[in-house]
């Protein structure tokens, strides 16, 4: 599997703390350590195997090519480990939503605010660098921590999705 090049986003950025990149075929088992495990996943999808993990990711970097952006891997700084992928996309296996705002950390990475510095990054290349006119995303109501998170990066909650169980938020380009 070969990931493609980024045409409109950035290959590389990086945060006071944080290196978020595309992700590599290398990344998958380090990324299922955390995508597969149904309590960091509690309140997305989780992936089953090693195999669905990459699929996932190979599919998210096929839409990159069309779209231009894609989750980055998320590298923490201080340790050089993986501790999560996010960032914005258009999701392939749900497509009608528009471009969204989706984050996942490892356990170990929850609390210390990666989340926020993840978000503001994406917000910035949303609204610099890829002139995105809004962002949405989701989260489950019994998530305060994901709900804080956009409510903290200017999104505002649309509308409750029943079938989803999911409140949609969105935001739309900041005039900074």
């Amino acid at each position: 599997m070969t990931f493609g090049n980024q045409p409109k986003g950035r290959a590389l950025i990086e945060t006071a703390r944080l290196i978020l990149r595309k992700p590599k075929l290398s990344d998958v088992p380090h990324l299922f350590e955390f995508l597969g495990d149904p309590v960091a996943m509690q309140y997305t999808h989780v992936d089953a195997s090693l195999r669905e993990c990459r699929q996932r990711t190979a599919m998210h970097e096929w839409q990159r090519r069309i779209d231009g952006y894609a989750p980055w891997t998320i590298i923490s700084k201080d340790s050089n480990q993986i501790i999560g992928w996010g960032g914005l996309y258009d999701d392939p296996f749900d497509p009608g939503w528009g471009v969204e705002l989706g984050y996942y950390f490892h356990s170990d990475a929850w609390g210390q605010g990666y989340g926020s510095e993840l978000a503001s990054a994406a917000m910035e290349e949303a609204d610099q660098k890829l002139k995105l006119p809004k962002v949405g995303a989701f989260a489950r109501p019994e998530n305060k921590a994901s709900r804080r998170l956009l409510e903290r990066a200017g999104f505002k909650v649309i509308r409750f999705v029943p079938e989803m169980e999911r409140f949609f938020f969105e935001r739309s380009i900041s005039n900074s």
